[in-house]
């Protein structure tokens, strides 16, 4: 995944103490919601999607440092996913679909097919570039896309590593839940990360109610994908948005009080430790940093590698708009200046919500 905007914010991720005045209490935990912003995806016939990390509330939950949402969108109607190679450094991509069919082609040789139900990850390191592309069969799109950003000791690293993995289906009075990074109700994921993680989908059936324990060492955050009378802590999450509960939480009490059923990603992890500077693919942890790299992938420089095998929508090598590669939008013309994240709690009008 990309970010296609011409401007791009830049994101300081670190402790500090920006307000994040949207936190509730309904008996339980506090609940902190995180609304999306839409963003569209590609050229003239872009497909939206809705992007809850990273947000000027909240920029960080564990490692997991940008959040997008889209779908389902009707390939016919939008011309479907169509990203040319672009660049990433210092984290790792999750793809995870509901519905429907992406060709993945990096510059570590890696090449698949993503398909609903497994999980693909990507370790970018020290610099590697992808494509990703909606495949013919695939009518309509729908799913997550995620980045994790890496720990200093392991940014650096040369690997472009890539891995998959189809979690099995746990089943529980109410629902199910397929786990694809580390480990919730007794099922564990094989893939490795770099610090503690969690990502798992989740489904509640209409009226349904689930008892989640989880590490009171990580924080949590709780997307909607669909379902609209879906409470965390009994506190109603919106569709599209996410539930924030911050570290020291054993149980969260996730419930369907509608007559449909409801699909959710839980994300989570221990408080990231250090302060990550995000621009557009990159992170880093200054502006020189990011400069340098904005100008070794307009350069064309080693670091990231090419890609093979990349049949956009324009033809091989092409996208519809005839791109071979996504150029990096301009920096800013001033220094770019930290944007921290607040404390492992929901806030509430600047300050830390009290927990149970």
């Amino acid at each position: 995944m990309t970010t296609t905007e011409n401007h791009p914010d830049a994101f300081v991720c670190a402790e500090g103490g920006l307000p994040g005045p949207r936190a509730s209490y309904a008996g339980g935990a506090p609940v902190e919601i995180i609304t999306a912003r839409s963003v569209p995806l590609g050229g003239p016939r872009s497909i939206d999607v809705r992007r809850t990390l990273p947000q000027k509330q909240r920029s960080l939950i564990g490692a997991w440092c940008f959040v997008d949402h889209f779908g389902p969108h009707d390939t016919a109607a939008t011309g479907g996913m169509d990203v040319a190679p672009h660049p990433h450094t210092g984290l790792q991509t999750v793809t995870w679909l509901f519905d429907g069919v992406i060709a993945h082609h990096d510059s570590g040789g890696n090449a698949a097919i993503v398909v609903p139900g497994q999980m693909n990850l990507m370790t970018a390191g020290a610099g590697i570039c992808h494509s990703e592309t909606s495949t013919p069969e695939a009518e309509r799109l729908h799913g997550v896309q995620l980045w994790v950003a890496l720990p200093d000791e392991v940014r650096h690293s040369p690997d472009r590593g890539f891995e998959r993995h189809t979690p099995e289906r746990v089943e529980f009075a109410s629902g199910s839940a397929l786990v694809f990074l580390g480990s919730l109700l007794g099922s564990r994921s094989p893939v490795r990360t770099y610090t503690p993680l969690v990502g798992a989908e989740l489904r509640l059936d209409p009226g349904g109610v689930l008892e989640l324990p989880v590490d009171p060492r990580f924080e949590h955050g709780l997307l909607v994908d669909t379902g609209e009378d879906v409470t965390l802590e009994s506190v109603h999450v919106p569709r599209d948005a996410m539930g924030y509960t911050g570290v020291g939480v054993r149980t969260l009490r996730v419930a369907n009080d509608g007559d449909r059923p409801a699909r959710l990603v839980l994300l989570g992890g221990t408080p990231f430790g250090e302060e990550v500077l995000m621009w557009w693919n990159f992170l880093g942890r200054s502006t020189e940093e990011i400069r340098r790299y904005r100008e070794e992938w307009q350069n064309h420089g080693e670091r990231f590698g090419r890609v093979e095998g990349y049949v956009g929508h324009g033809g091989p090598g092409r996208n519809r708009e005839g791109m071979t590669r996504i150029p990096a939008p301009d920096l800013p013309t001033v220094r770019m200046r930290p944007r921290r994240n607040p404390p492992p709690h929901p806030q509430l009008d600047g300050r830390t919500a009290p927990r149970e």
